[in-house]
């Protein structure tokens, strides 16, 4: 497995004014973008080719991967020249595909899209959702539970409050095998209201996929806003008993709302505090 999907198409409408020109996904925690947080994870946890699924007005993601000789010629020498090193470190290391999403038509057609482009077991990260980890990362969890595992899906989840299972994917499962934190989910169910929840277990914006995925994605049929959803797709792979829910280790930071947003750059502002 060596490929992570970024799904960044999307226009933060959240976020408007500023989204009408800045990618929410490029908004700084602290001094580093929301996405480039996402790819570390990745890299991280050993996913070295990088597909993002992109809009064509978007194109300041990819300026953002891509190296700026007139920048780094200007504070070449300086005292200033380390601070490019985190993103020019990713841009060495790392392989990047740009994929573009035409149409908004939901989380399971931006998956659809990438086909062509994987072969094998793949990780799909949500920028969004911020996680942190002073010790292994969420999609390094993930990615070791598979290698346990090969053939499954593998879902992030966290319990929410009952409030909030509306804005979540939210399973149905039972314990798998002898582990504490690992779920064998038999259903799923796409922002349920509270009382057709089949659990406060929520799915975060972490998943690992089998190419499997896409053939069921092709054949879910669109939601009530026109969207393919990827739940939908999952469902039918968790029928056949194939889809685990790890309860990840971590902190997450819902970056998708302004709260959210505020919460973590507070949180990354402590621990650099606590780090002088």
């Amino acid at each position: 497995m060596n490929t992570c999907l970024f799904p960044v198409a999307g226009y933060g409408t959240r976020f408007l004014p500023a989204t009408k020109a800045i990618p929410k996904e490029l908004f700084p925690i602290l001094t580093k973008p929301i996405l480039h947080y996402a790819v570390e994870e990745a890299s991280a946890s050993g996913l070295k080719n990088i597909c993002i699924v992109n809009n064509k007005n978007k194109k300041a993601i990819e300026n953002y991967f891509k190296p700026n000789p007139e920048l780094e010629g200007l504070i070449s020498n300086s005292e200033k020249e380390k601070l490019l090193n985190e993103v020019n470190s990713l841009q060495e290391e790392l392989s990047f595909t740009y994929i573009y999403q035409d149409q908004m038509l939901g989380l399971g057609h931006a998956v659809l899209l990438a086909e062509e482009n994987i072969m094998e077991p793949f990780g799909v990260i949500l920028p969004d959702d911020l996680c942190h980890n002073s010790g292994i990362s969420v999609m390094q969890q993930m990615v070791d539970l598979q290698k346990k595992h090969p053939g499954y899906c593998i879902v992030a989840v966290e319990e929410v409050e009952l409030s909030e299972v509306s804005k979540y994917g939210v399973i149905e499962s039972e314990k798998f095998l002898d582990y504490d934190n690992v779920f064998q989910v038999s259903n799923m169910v796409e922002k349920p209201s509270i009382e057709d929840a089949p659990s406060r277990m929520a799915i975060i914006g972490r998943y690992i996929l089998t190419p499997e995925i896409f053939k069921f994605l092709k054949e879910v049929p669109p939601d009530k806003n026109n969207e393919i959803q990827l739940t939908d797709g999952l469902r039918s792979i968790a029928e056949k008993g194939l889809v685990l829910a790890l309860r990840f280790k971590g902190k997450r930071f819902d970056c998708g709302n302004v709260d959210g947003f505020l919460k973590a750059n507070n949180f990354f502002s402590k621990i650099r505090q606590n780090q002088q």
